[in-house]
């Protein structure tokens, strides 16, 4: 199976990261694209370096929370604190978004088709995609990137 890498540079635009995972989990779950598509986050601020996996840990933790009616108010509002907490926290420095598509050697119809379909997506256009294929140069830096950032 071929890695493809899609690195999007936001700048120090958080908030528009944050609507661009948003869209990208929106998509991984409609499609069902839990092992094809993933998502991980590169800030270069102080050194600190968080990923996607983190959120998305905050985000399952909601859910069976839903299920449960007497604790579905605590995990909502620490949810909620924690996201707020990382707007406000002022000026950050770079955020970039790096996906992660995997599709095996039969589905390159659907790998085609999101590698057209993502950079062409009006949230993720201003961010500069650059699209790092297996053989092109920067492609193991950008595994151990990926790697490196579980």
């Amino acid at each position: 199976m071929a890695h493809t890498y899609i690195v999007f540079d936001f700048g120090a635009d958080e908030e528009k990261a944050q609507q661009a995972r948003h869209k990208l989990e929106g998509w991984k779950q409609a499609f069902r694209l839990d092992k094809k598509l993933q998502i991980k986050f590169e800030r270069s601020d102080d050194g600190r370096e968080a990923t996607d996996t983190d959120s998305g840990d905050a985000e399952e933790a909601e859910k069976p929370a839903k299920s449960s009616k007497g604790a579905k108010a605590k995990p909502k509002s620490s949810g909620k604190a924690t996201k707020g907490d990382a707007k406000g926290e002022g000026p950050q420095g770079d955020v970039k978004l790096i996906v992660r598509l995997y599709f095996s050697g039969h589905e390159k119809l659907s790998e085609q088709q999101w590698m057209e379909r993502i950079p062409s997506d009006d949230l993720l256009k201003g961010a500069s995609p650059k699209i790092i294929r297996e053989g092109d140069t920067g492609f193991g830096d950008t595994v151990k990137q990926f790697e490196s950032l579980e």
